[in-house]
């Protein structure tokens, strides 16, 4: 695979081996020297070695969801109503997991998922995430509430594809002005989510009384924005101190309440409607795609309205109790669209077996999110390497015992309603 996530002509592995077997074969060669990695592969031992890794405080931010977490559950436990329906005796010699996207050829069907706050992980944050997704040609989403700008990930992996995730705010300028930074950059598509107009009601977050937000982590976009830093000056002005006391850096100045006030102030509307998202069009040239789509009827909307492409995610379970399972609502949301933008899923992927369940109900793309937090976590870099190297190999061993050899013959027939 090539930085910018084409496909290598280069691949180091022989076509009949392919990316699955010779990760296989990595992990088995470096345990006979007795090497074991510290980022399991199991996807709940993963989980549960990052959470003795991680403070408190990051364990209930990363891993926690809303209320009693009902609809985190609901997102794992929908993948057991399904099942791969495997077919024999095809030849899988020649496998391929590429996909076309955005009028790019991309090497697999996976996405990194925005996760804010990593800082709270590994020191490196969004820069390390973006670096082991650039290895692997897998797209990036930079998170709104990132620890590190937009500029600084990009230019540390300058020839990978990068996506941008907007969450709306109040200050319309403030909206184009990250929206142009985003494509000034050399972001590729825009992700504008839907489902955070208001916090949702995070019961671990709650029980510690800890925001990372009010601490002033995961800000890292505002801060280095122009636009805010006008209504940090604005608002200092208000208060009776000295606009010049507030220097670039805002969160490193005399006065971050200020800063981290104008957040609270600005961070999200809900008032958003589908008259706001037009706006956009005039805002950036890129692809824009909506997140937190979970039901037929706005995936609907969003073709009519011109969006390029839906995101169809819960938040990680992370915003509404009790709601609707994505990989539930997929099958709807796939009939409604019928091929005319790219699917994106999340919320539940823990492994590349639930990614082919998702491709076969009609997602383009896959994204993952908790799991390479994890790894961050536990190795940095080479952590979130890992957890996305070792979903890539399932899909693809998983596709070929099924029959299959691209993601394209994936479809209804390739799995089964239990």
């Amino acid at each position: 695979m090539t930085g910018n996530g084409a496909v290598s002509h280069d691949h180091p592995h022989t076509p009949t081996q392919g990316f699955g077997r010779a990760a296989q074969s990595a992990i088995y060669r470096a345990g006979m020297s007795g090497g074991r990695s510290a980022v399991p592969v199991h996807p709940d031992e993963l989980a549960a070695a990052a959470h003795a890794a991680m403070s408190p405080e990051a364990t209930a931010y990363v891993t926690g969801s809303a209320g009693s977490e009902r609809t985190a559950a609901a997102n794992r436990a929908e993948f057991a109503n399904w099942q791969i329906w495997p077919r024999v005796l095809r030849d899988v010699s020649q496998r391929d997991l590429s996909i076309e996207l955005f009028g790019a050829r991309r090497a697999t069907p996976f996405v990194l998922a925005p996760l804010g706050v990593m800082e709270m992980l590994d020191p490196e944050a969004d820069v390390a995430v973006a670096r082991a997704a650039a290895e692997l040609g897998v797209p990036y989403t930079l998170s709104n509430q990132a620890s590190r700008p937009m500029e600084e990930v990009v230019a540390a992996t300058p020839d990978a594809p990068h996506w941008f995730q907007l969450y709306w705010s109040s200050s319309d300028e403030l909206n184009a002005s990250l929206m142009r930074r985003a494509e000034a950059s050399g972001c590729e598509a825009i992700v504008v989510t839907l489902d955070t107009h208001l916090f949702g009601w995070r019961t671990r977050d709650l029980d510690l009384a800890y925001s990372p937000f009010s601490r002033g982590k995961g800000l890292a976009q505002y801060a280095s924005d122009p636009v805010f830093a006008q209504l940090v000056r604005e608002r200092v002005t208000a208060a009776g101190e000295s606009s010049d006391s507030v220097p670039g850096d805002l969160l490193r100045s005399p006065l971050p309440r200020a800063a981290i006030e104008t957040f609270q102030a600005v961070f999200s509307t809900p008032t958003l409607s589908w008259a706001d998202l037009a706006k956009a069009r005039a805002w950036t040239k890129l692809p824009i795609i909506l997140k937190g789509i979970v039901h037929p009827d706005d995936a609907g909307t969003a073709i009519d309205a011109g969006i390029d492409g839906v995101w169809v995610s819960n938040h990680g379970g992370r915003q509404i109790d009790q709601s609707v399972p994505t990989l539930a609502a997929l099958p709807a949301i796939a009939e409604r669209v019928r091929g005319r933008v790219p699917i994106i899923l999340d919320s539940g992927i823990r492994g590349g077996a639930d990614a082919a369940i998702a491709l076969a109900l009609g997602a383009t793309v896959v994204a993952i999110a908790r799991p390479y937090a994890y790894g961050l976590a536990l190795a940095g870099q080479a952590g979130v390497h890992e957890v996305v190297r070792n979903h890539i190999a399932e899909l693809e061993i998983s596709m070929a015992l099924a029959g299959h050899t691209s993601v394209g013959q994936l479809g209804p027939g390739s799995v089964r309603a239990v």
